[in-house]
């Protein structure tokens, strides 16, 4: 993983990591700009197996129920990751946007989880209803942080 660097320039450097599920079309899992960070839309699957945490399928391969709290819970977990490769933390965040599936089922749920996971720092938040998204997911996240610039490339190889 390339991390980036302050080096005058306000060229975007894509971040990609194998802590978090794969993106699902042709884009980086976050670009990072100076010192903001925009993270692509992060759902609930599983890093190392792809599978989508929470859903229940029946026999047919149809989306029988689904966990809103396990997929909220892996959706900040992958969320955690990606910053985390892109040399920012948690508490960096300032802008959250959610998408969820169904609002009026899951939003008492997420709200609650959100709750735990958002203590001390709290970022702006959006919460929208959505009638679907790309797969099988009750909730996504897109999210921005504002984190401090590392050191240039030129300084840390000596030149």
């Amino acid at each position: 993983m390339n991390l980036p660097h302050d080096s005058g320039s306000s060229r975007p450097d894509s971040i990609r990591t194998e802590h978090a599920p794969a993106p699902v079309g042709a884009y980086p899992h976050a670009r990072r700009v100076g010192n903001l960070v925009f993270l692509s839309g992060v759902g609930p699957r599983d890093p190392a197996t792809n599978s989508i945490i929470g859903n229940v399928y029946g026999s047919d391969g149809h989306l029988v129920s689904y966990d809103i709290e396990a997929q909220c819970r892996t959706v900040f977990a992958n969320v955690r990751a990606i910053l985390e490769a892109s040399g920012a933390h948690w508490e960096d965040l300032v802008d959250v946007t959610v998408f969820l599936t169904d609002m009026a089922r899951d939003f008492a749920a997420y709200n609650r989880i959100y709750a735990e996971y958002f203590t001390a720092a709290q970022p702006c938040r959006t919460t929208l209803g959505i009638s679907a998204l790309p797969t099988p997911i009750a909730i996504e996240l897109k999210c921005v942080a504002c984190c401090p610039l590392l050191p240039s490339r030129e300084g840390a190889e000596g030149g």
